[in-house]
């Protein structure tokens, strides 16, 4: 472990750490990878921060770095009042070892890379944080906050280590315990078709600017600036954007001024092509592609690309269709595709590692659901009512089936309810795992 000098951002005081671990926790002696955390503490407990217990951040994904926060934002101002924070990148994100189109040719060819993508999970996410645990605390259990696939991973983190946890909070993360991924699915797109009937309640005059845009994809191939292929399919993955508390209202902007007159007619504007990039790109966080559907595998059952057979199964989503007639035509949400490693240029390098993971036959569970019935770690979940991203019935299965854990169900939040709400939805699940409420 190495640690560097102390920081400051208005209010707090910030450390940087890096640390070595396995690749394949089941050989500790083998290859090592980076993974960096930034420790956080609150400018007036500074002079204290060695007695404070320590909170770590788990952040959604798979495949984003830990939020990068200036001074006390969102959830951090509450927690930084009991804690001090670890914001872990997790491997292959952030500052950590990176896993992108650059880097993965260093391992070899496609098979190569998804072998060692395997080791990128959950459960290897969880031995990570054991090790960190152990150099950071001396062996004390800490709280764990895990704000969706990092509730995934809390959860992981439950069954498999609980002696490393003082208490577990997780907002929008509560996975099925047994769903393959095509249930996951099954159950996602009617919850995404119930978010567009709201987006185009609230903004009717989007139905005919969505239409007019994806007649315009349909008869004329678009390449974005970037060199990204905006597809009919592509332009309604913008419905991604659903999910998020303001994405209803981020969404109709982007639409707003989706067309400029030209000296040779109407053309999807700049302004608009750069917005579009900036949702849909996946150079920031490829492994969030690549590895999406190997979050939900345990068992022999390959994932075979399931959102996309499981999207064949609701016709209400073919834009092509939706052109024929006079109804809306639908955005999809959080699904991955073959087509974005053709569509996105930092994916087309990963298709053959990507095809090679969907097929993968040997992946292993993630939850033990007898571990779970005996839980005696404090757990709190906020479970928001028709979450796009995670199923509310999926989660509130979970959470009867974990011993003890309290959950907040509320429809005041959608996904980003922890960064949306900041101090509240944390104080709401401080409270409940401190017998408060």
């Amino acid at each position: 472990m190495t640690t560097a000098p102390a920081y400051r951002q208005p209010g707090t005081v910030l450390v940087d750490h890096r640390f070595a671990v396995p690749l394949d926790h089941a050989r500790p002696d083998g290859e090592q990878i980076e993974l960096y955390a930034r420790e956080v503490v609150a400018a007036s407990r500074a002079a204290d921060r060695e007695r404070l217990p320590w909170l770590l951040y788990l952040e959604g994904g798979p495949g984003f770095g830990a939020r990068r926060f200036i001074g006390r934002q969102a959830w951090l101002g509450r927690a930084l009042r009991d804690f001090r924070v670890l914001l872990l990148d997790q491997r292959g994100t952030g500052l950590s070892t990176p896993a992108n189109r650059q880097t993965l040719p260093l391992r070899g060819g496609p098979r190569e890379q998804a072998d060692y993508l395997g080791h990128f999970r959950a459960d290897s996410i969880v031995k990570d944080c054991e090790l960190i645990r152990r150099r950071l605390t001396g062996g004390t259990p800490w709280t764990v906050l895990g704000q969706s696939f990092g509730g995934f991973c809390a959860t992981h983190y439950l069954s498999t280590a609980p002696e490393g946890l003082a208490a577990v909070l997780i907002t929008g993360g509560l996975p099925s315990l047994d769903a393959h991924a095509d249930d996951v699915y099954r159950a996602a797109f009617p919850r995404i078709e119930r978010k567009n009937a709201a987006y185009y309640a609230r903004y009717p005059q989007d139905v005919e600017r969505v239409r007019r845009v994806t007649e315009h994809l349909v008869t004329e191939r678009t390449t974005l600036t970037s060199g990204y292929v905006l597809t009919p399919a592509a332009f309604q993955s913008l419905g991604i954007l659903l999910g998020g508390g303001d994405g209803a209202h981020q969404l109709h902007y982007l639409l707003e001024d989706a067309f400029v007159r030209t000296a040779t007619g109407p053309a999807l504007s700049d302004a608009f092509q750069e917005g579009v990039h900036a949702a849909l790109s996946y150079a920031a966080h490829p492994l969030y592609a690549v590895l999406h559907e190997a979050i939900y595998a345990q068992d022999a059952r390959p994932t075979d690309w399931s959102a996309d057979r499981v999207r064949a199964e609701f016709p209400r989503f073919s834009a092509e269709k939706a052109l024929t007639g006079d109804g809306p035509v639908l955005f999809t949400g959080e699904s991955v595709h073959p087509w974005h490693f053709e569509t996105d240029p930092a994916l087309r390098r990963l298709r053959e590692t990507a095809d090679l993971l969907a097929a993968r036959t040997d992946w292993t569970p993630l939850y033990d659901p007898a571990a779970l019935a005996a839980n005696e770690v404090p757990v709190a979940a906020a479970v928001y009512h028709d979450d796009m991203y995670v199923d509310t019935t999926h989660s509130l299965a979970t959470a009867r089936a974990v011993r003890g854990l309290r959950t907040w169900v509320t429809d005041e939040y959608e996904h980003d309810g922890v960064r949306a709400g900041g101090e509240r939805v944390l104080d709401r699940l401080l409270a409940l795992v401190g017998g408060e409420l």
